[in-house]
């Protein structure tokens, strides 16, 4: 008897806990400097008004000035013996059909997980957002052009935001121009906040989603099969 009860206790324990957690709020807190060649990216997680939290300090990679590129390396391999003739596939309404079902099918996977992502980020709410900026390349005119493409980038961004976010705050902008020197230095924080139920519904609504399965592209599909011919 003494065990039942136990066991029953701790189930209820165990279900209490789960349903808090499914309530409680995740604030994560992103913080970015960025003075000329110095960068510092901070994340901050936190639940239960800050009792418990974990927090990331992020080193950004600075780009070799010598050689500012991204190398990407790949390799491909081949068979040992190469035909020297040329081939032709042959492609009959059927296949051109069967293609233009399964591009169908495609689409509506892609619209479908756009809505569980749109619905999902219509949960975060944006608790704070500021974003400062202090521009001068050493010329008058162009550091005021570049001002006026700032106010154009930061007010696209707010616009994108407030669209498939839950915008809860005036966004805290601004732009001072320097004129009589070259700097740039940005300051940039911004609170998320949501529910950890919704990222789990989510999850669950993600995972249900694919479940589902791919179109087919080359199952069953004419264009992979043995109807190579050589010319």
């Amino acid at each position: 008897m003494k065990t039942l009860i136990w066991l029953l206790a701790s189930l209820i324990i165990l279900l209490l806990l789960f349903i808090l957690i499914l309530f409680t709020k995740l604030t994560i807190l992103l913080t970015y400097f960025h003075h000329n060649d110095n960068d510092d990216l901070k994340v901050e997680f936190r639940i239960w008004f800050g009792l418990i939290r974990y927090k990331k300090s992020i080193p950004l990679i600075k780009v070799d000035e010598d050689s500012p590129s991204i190398v990407v390396k790949s390799s491909t391999e081949t068979g040992k013996a190469e035909s020297s003739k040329p081939n032709l596939t042959q492609i009959t309404n059927k296949d051109v059909k069967s293609y233009w079902k399964r591009t169908q099918d495609l689409l509506k996977k892609v619209n479908g997980l756009q809505i569980i992502i749109r619905k999902f980020l219509r949960k975060i709410s944006i608790k704070e957002f500021e974003w400062q900026t202090l521009i001068g390349i050493g010329d008058a005119a162009h550091t005021a052009i570049l001002t006026g493409a700032l106010w154009t980038l930061k007010g696209s961004v707010i616009g994108v935001l407030s669209q498939y976010l839950n915008l809860k705050t005036t966004p805290k902008l601004s732009i001072t121009p320097q004129f009589q020197g070259s700097v740039v230095q940005t300051y940039f924080q911004c609170i998320f906040q949501f529910r950890i139920g919704y990222a789990i519904l989510a999850g669950l609504k993600l995972i249900k989603f694919w479940k589902g399965g791919k179109p087919p592209f080359k199952n069953k599909s004419n264009f992979s099969n043995d109807r190579t011919n050589s010319i």
